[in-house]
């Protein structure tokens, strides 16, 4: 979501414009709880299932820019829920939008629900019960947000047992803001495919020595990581490149490019710019983002040899 499209709902909710200030005072974090309570605010904003075409419109055009052709998005519905929106009107609007987008620009966009950390496990269920009321081809599973500390992963395995039991998909996010335990966790308890973050699994040889021997994806978000601060100071000392010099499964994210201000372009060029990766690294990360996806293998292959054939085309040796 854009600023602009924020600003347009403040001022449909409050009958105000947002003035500078309170654009400031949303946007004033500095830690994981902060980012999630300005999360939250934002989607405090949305009064209406229309609301989210502003959503759908940036996405489109995030897409275009960042040079996107396929997306597994994450979609946290537990805010909305609560405000009294419609899952299923909801879902609908969404499957419209995914739609045209599809025609327009032949950009194909997959959902993973999140069912929440930052609402317990009861909360988690229900908003797994209505994926499953509500069945929608763009669905494709589901995933755990929000902050570790808060909701330990070995709380939700029993949604996460229903959901690899009816064939979804399942992520969780993991080693952003809790040790390598927390990873340990998402792998026994969940079951998960792939880690969001999964950053301090630098710290546990053994679990170094899982990752690389099964490789299981890490979708790395530079700047989150960063942003946080609670194991990585600055970009420079981001552990990604050690990482991948390990031989980790390691995919580029951005977590959310609205609050932590930041596209998909620009955490591939910290990687390339700061963190000293060379352009056919950079290649490797791309295609590795393709491998992790929840699609076939005759998809992935198409992809990255779309991929093989752009780099051919546009990009020097290095």
């Amino acid at each position: 979501m854009s600023i602009a499209s924020v600003r347009k709902l403040y001022e449909k909710h409050y009958g105000k414009k947002m003035s500078k200030q309170d654009e400031t005072d949303l946007f004033s974090y500095n830690d994981l709880d902060g980012f999630i309570k300005a999360f939250l605010s934002v989607q405090e904003l949305f009064e209406s299932v229309s609301d989210f075409n502003y959503l759908f419109d940036d996405i489109a055009e995030y897409l275009v820019n960042n040079g996107i052709s396929y997306c597994e998005a994450f979609f946290a519905p537990s805010a909305f829920l609560k405000k009294g929106l419609d899952y299923g009107e909801i879902i609908t609007l969404f499957s419209k939008r995914i739609r045209e987008i599809k025609e327009k620009y032949n950009i194909i966009i997959k959902l993973l629900i999140d069912v929440s950390r930052t609402f317990g496990c009861e909360n988690a269920m229900n908003n797994y019960a209505l994926l499953k009321q509500y069945p929608c081809r763009d669905v494709i599973g589901i995933g755990l947000g929000g902050a570790e500390q808060k909701g330990p992963a070995k709380d939700f395995e029993a949604v996460f047992t229903q959901a690899h039991k009816d064939g979804f998909h399942a992520v969780a996010h993991a080693g952003e803001d809790i040790g390598p335990e927390s990873i340990w966790d998402a792998i026994n308890y969940l079951h998960a495919e792939r880690i969001g973050h999964g950053i301090t699994s630098v710290q546990d040889t053994k679990l170094i020595d899982y990752l690389v021997r099964t490789r299981l994806p890490l979708e790395v978000c530079i700047t989150s990581n960063v942003f946080t601060k609670k194991f990585v100071e600055k970009t420079e000392a981001h552990p990604v490149r050690q990482m991948f010099d390990g031989g980790m499964f390691v995919t580029i994210n951005t977590d959310d490019p609205l609050f932590f201000k930041t596209t998909l372009l620009e955490e591939y060029w910290k990687c390339y710019g700061i963190l000293r990766f060379t352009l056919s690294e950079i290649k490797r990360l791309i295609c590795n983002s393709f491998n992790a996806a929840f699609i076939s293998e005759n998809e992935k292959l198409t992809y990255i040899q779309q991929v093989n054939d752009a780099w051919d085309a546009f990009a020097p040796a290095g």
